[in-house]
């Protein structure tokens, strides 16, 4: 029998037929905040008795992802030389076999389960028959009954029973920490309940019951998705004469327009936000925060801070919309908060990766890119935009569409003239003094002298020695590009306008 008194213990237990999902991450997340805020423990656990879906690479595509969180969990399984996995391994459902296989015979023992024949067919046309009555859908109870005689010769036609968990009828109650008060008919439930399958394999809805009671979870925090499966789990616990957990269903993560997120309309996996250079601190801040109200409103707050407010109380019914611009903003914020030589080595990779696309020439050294993080730190939503902000630093040459150099009020002509006035205002202020307060005053005198706009101006010289429209500012960005590059450039896109007198 399970310890009546475990002390605030919860888990997270994805299963591995897919990657890590932002849904997960974000329950994982919060039965972390909840075991570390009380003092509790945090379990992992792997529902992998999907044995045709589940992979090892799924697996490890979790696991990793958990760890890339900060989300360690308290214990498992010893795993000897298993550094990656911290000192403990997941608990593994396929480890578990014969503890279902245990608590199943009970149930068929009190007669709370009991062995069922049905063919597919027979299930098939049983749905069919209830549909054509307007009955609700649910198995119709053809094996309930059974006597002993029956059941031996549906066994001795070669019949291989599933196993059924008698639900019975009435209403199931339970209060939800988040939703308050819950009331669900037990004639919603779809019927009695198939637990282990004809083959053997139990079913989700009975191994974590036996699981939860097992491993003595005090709460069951998972998504508003599992609220229905909810009534199935109190009536096993019961029936199994488990202690019963306290359930919280976190409101649903939704799409901007509302509808539940999902891999179709956004991008789910936690891997892809990785790669695009989402951080850790700034992940997890936006994570705590959908669904989850600090109750103050300050939003940059860091898994410390998140642990020590945290409390289930603060937790939103309302669906949780997934804003990426917000989650952008979150992340640059914690991107400014990293030290020079920190943001040095987590930029490294992204800019290793742009180097081996072929979208830059070189990686730079450290130095380099130390002299210019006053430039990019304040505009790096990600880690990963470092190529699109700054790549142009590290190709040896541009290609520019003549089309792009040229100003919408310019034409072609005059933004030529444009460039080669500013190429010699810029050879005037010489290598020695090429800073950016020595180079902004001439060549905003350039744009009065001429009666053109500024604005048109520095566009033309910004795409001419970037070869894109968006950049830092320009004069620090002539700076990062050096004097004599940015003669090159700029000779290279006066070259491609061509002479228009020709």
């Amino acid at each position: 029998m399970p310890d009546p008194n475990p002390g605030i213990r919860v888990r997270i237990a994805p299963s591995p037929t897919g990657p890590l999902h932002i849904g997960t991450a974000r329950t994982a997340l919060f039965n972390y905040l909840f075991a570390r805020h009380t003092g509790g423990t945090f379990v992992l656990r792997l529902e992998d008795t999907d044995v045709a879906r589940s992979s090892i690479a799924y697996e490890k595509d979790i696991l990793d992802g958990l760890h890339w969180l900060g989300l360690t969990w308290d214990e498992g399984p010893d795993v000897a030389g298993g550094a990656d996995l911290g000192p403990f391994g997941p608990y593994r459902q396929m480890q578990r076999l014969e503890r279902y296989r245990e608590a199943a015979d009970q149930l068929l023992a009190e007669d709370r389960a009991y062995p069922c024949y049905c063919t597919p067919e027979e299930l098939e046309a049983d749905r069919k028959s209830r549909e054509a009555d307007q009955l609700p859908s649910g198995y119709s109870g053809r094996c309930a009954m059974l006597t002993s005689a029956e059941r031996e010769a549906r066994a001795a036609g070669g019949r291989r029973p599933a196993i059924r968990f008698r639900v019975g009828e009435g209403v199931v109650a339970f209060d939800d920490i988040v939703r308050g008060h819950v009331e669900i008919d037990t004639s919603a439930l779809g019927g009695d309940l198939v637990i282990v399958r004809s083959d053997g394999t139990p079913l989700y809805h009975f191994t974590v019951v036996v699981d939860d009671a097992d491993m003595r979870i005090s709460h069951v925090i998972r998504g508003e998705d599992h609220l229905s499966n909810t009534p199935k789990h109190i009536l096993l616990f019961q029936a199994l004469g488990y202690p019963m957990p306290a359930f919280a269903h976190l409101p649903l993560i939704l799409n901007r327009d509302r509808t539940k997120m999902s891999k179709r309309k956004s991008q789910t996996a936690v891997g892809d936000y990785i790669a695009q250079g989402f951080i850790r601190e700034g992940l997890v801040n936006y994570l705590a925060l959908l669904g989850w109200s600090s109750g103050t409103e300050e939003e940059v707050l860091s898994l410390d801070e998140i642990v020590e407010r945290f409390d289930l109380a603060r937790v939103q019914k309302a669906g949780a919309v997934f804003d990426l611009e917000r989650l952008e903003w979150i992340n640059g914020q914690w991107i400014r908060r990293l030290g020079p030589q920190e943001l040095i080595d987590r930029l490294r990779p992204f800019l290793e990766a742009e180097l081996i696309d072929g979208r830059i020439d070189r990686v730079p050294p450290d130095e380099e890119l130390s002299a210019l993080l006053p430039v990019i730190q304040e505009r790096l939503p990600t880690l990963g935009t470092i190529g699109e902000l700054v790549g142009f630093l590290f190709r040896d040459r541009i290609e520019v569409e003549p089309a792009l150099l040229v100003p919408k009020r310019w034409d072609a002509a005059t933004t030529r003239d444009a460039l080669i006035a500013a190429r010699d205002v810029v050879a005037g202020v010489g290598e020695v003094s090429f800073e950016a307060d020595e180079l902004e005053p001439p060549i905003r005198g350039l744009a009065g002298e001429r009666g053109w706009k500024a604005g048109d101006l520095f566009m033309a010289i910004r795409v001419a020695a970037t070869g894109q429209t968006a950049a830092p500012p320009l004069f620090d960005t002539l700076v990062a590009l050096g004097y004599r590059r940015t003669l090159e450039r700029l000779d290279g896109a006066i070259a491609a306008l061509g002479d228009p007198a020709v």
